[in-house]
């Protein structure tokens, strides 16, 4: 609704639509308020739950297809709404400056929040994938027209990637609808996207080509099997899952400040939340078959991304590659079967989505102030930019993961279920935890490296013509409250096990009811 408002006012009100930006932000934040003080953290299932008649076609002898304008919140969706509406109010501010367009580029950031948000809550698989789909134009626009010196390469890569993680989920989306059946009206054959009518195996149709008793074979896996790899496969892209990564560091490189903090801190979480919410509630069997190859992607990830943020000379590029190290974690623990691994998992989400912002905005303000973020350049940062240092070295201990953070908490869990899933229902062996802990080791060396180089020694900026100065009020505003969430997320976590606990419980019902424990 804002972005519309917005789209009928005249380009030269630049002020106007930063103000709408915000306003909307701000109301979401109202809106979220009187959520927290209705949700009963106590109680399974969903909540504020709305369900309205979207699109319903009667085909005759074909049946019916039926989508709904379906939304709802669990454990899962609170825990990312959250996260979201945080980021989100935060990206507008850190959007404060930009420099031409701001008509544009509010409207698409207004439009994001909207894809954002719905992806999250939506229990309609179509309505998912409508708003799954609309978060590729605004990123494209956003990073191809206010991005930097290699914004079209970034902004292709990024859209042809994340397209064709569209067209395979959208392969599996038509196959359940070939094989799922409304319940409610038994006379009639009725096609439903209720995902929650997927996840029933007594809604698929016999002999359909999804029902886990046909014997439809493509190659040498079931036609199940497949949906449930081009499913990782697809929500691997967005995670990004190594080898399905490399649009990741350039699109974060090229992408402006804002731009970077979203996409880390929030669309990287709508591949794991694919995963939790579509794939493995759906099929079960096929991702207890699939364990250790997701847990070997994760392993791969935590170690490959890990390496890269050593080797790397940009600052950017660097946070980019922790980011893959750290999903890397979030898939061991959901791999892991556990409800500590689980739970830590989306526990990871969270946390990461707010260290992440805080790098990010970090590394921008550098940008701004230098228009550089070669790590080789700077040297003795702490005697120019005392309160700049600060932040960066609570950022950095946090996603290291030291004692007192956030990340801390979610680390452990993760670790605590990938260890105990090989005496509980050996999904993962143990060699598997013992080499993704090298992740841990690898993330403090890149970390203190960098602080070495930049904070530490003599100053020295190898650059003409730059000033340095510290952080500005706008940017304490931005930095200060993820900087708490942060370390309270690490003192007092339990307020948001307690929502995660009852969903990740839920899912391992679901999906370890095939497999003794």
């Amino acid at each position: 609704m804002a972005a519309v408002v917005a789209l009928t006012l005249p380009s030269a009100q630049q002020s106007l639509f930063r103000i709408i930006a915000l306003a909307a932000s701000g109301f979401q934040c109202l809106l979220l308020f009187l959520i927290i003080q209705s949700y009963q953290v106590d109680l399974p299932g969903f909540q504020l739950v709305e369900k309205v008649s979207w699109i319903t076609i009667d085909f005759g002898s074909w049946g019916i297809f039926k989508a709904e304008y379906f939304v709802g919140l669990d454990g899962l969706s609170m825990t990312l709404v959250l996260l979201s509406v945080i980021i989100l109010l935060l990206a507008v501010i850190a959007s404060w400056t930009i420099p031409k367009n701001g008509k544009g580029y509010f409207i698409l950031l207004l439009i994001l929040n909207g894809s954002i948000i719905g992806s999250f809550c939506a229990l309609d698989l179509l309505l998912f994938y409508v708003f799954f789909e609309f978060m590729l134009l605004p990123m494209y626009f956003l990073i191809g027209i206010w991005g930097g010196p290699q914004r079209e390469y970034a902004s292709m890569k990024f859209f042809l990637f994340t397209l064709l993680g569209s067209i395979l989920i959208l392969i599996v989306i038509i196959g359940l609808y070939l094989s799922v059946k409304d319940p409610s009206d038994p006379e009639r054959l009725v096609h439903s996207f209720n995902m929650l009518y997927m996840a029933d195996p007594s809604n698929v149709i016999k002999g359909s080509v999804l029902d886990p008793h046909s014997n439809w074979m493509i190659g040498l896996y079931t036609a199940r099997r497949w949906s449930f790899l081009l499913l990782l496969a697809g929500f691997g892209i967005k995670l990004p899952i190594v080898p399905l990564h490399t649009w990741l560091p350039d699109a974060h490189v090229e992408a402006p400040t804002a731009v970077s903090v979203i996409l880390a801190a929030l669309l990287l979480k709508i591949g794991a939340y694919g995963l939790l919410r579509v794939a493995y509630p759906i099929f079960p069997q096929e991702a207890i078959q699939a364990s250790w190859l997701v847990g070997i992607l994760g392993v791969i990830s935590i170690l490959y991304g890990a390496l890269n943020a050593l080797a790397s000379k940009d600052l950017k590029r660097l946070i980019a590659y922790s980011s893959i190290s750290h999903m890397g974690f979030v898939l061991l623990g959901i791999a892991s079967g556990t409800i500590e691994g689980v739970t830590g998992s989306i526990y990871q989400l969270f946390s990461h989505g707010l260290i992440s912002a805080m790098l990010f905005i970090l590394a921008g303000v550098l940008q701004d102030r230098t228009q550089d973020r070669k790590i080789e350049n700077y040297s003795g940062l702490v005697t120019r930019m005392k309160a700049y240092t600060a932040f960066i070295m609570v950022a950095f201990f946090a996603s290291m993961g030291l004692p007192g953070f956030s990340g801390f908490i979610a680390e452990v869990m993760i670790f605590f279920g990938a260890f105990k899933s090989h005496f509980v229902n050996d999904l993962l062996p143990a060699w598997m935890a013992v080499i993704s802990t090298l992740g841990l080791f690898l993330g403090a060396a890149y970390y203190l490296w960098t602080i070495q180089r930049m904070f530490l020694g003599p100053f020295a900026v190898k650059l003409p013509e730059v000033s340095l100065s510290d952080l500005s009020g706008r940017e304490y505003v931005l930095l200060l409250p993820l900087a708490l969430l942060a370390l309270g997320g690490g003192i007092f976590p339990q307020p948001l096990l307690d929502v995660i606990h009852p969903f990740a419980q839920n899912l391992l019902d679901v999906v370890m009811k095939i497999k003794p424990r």
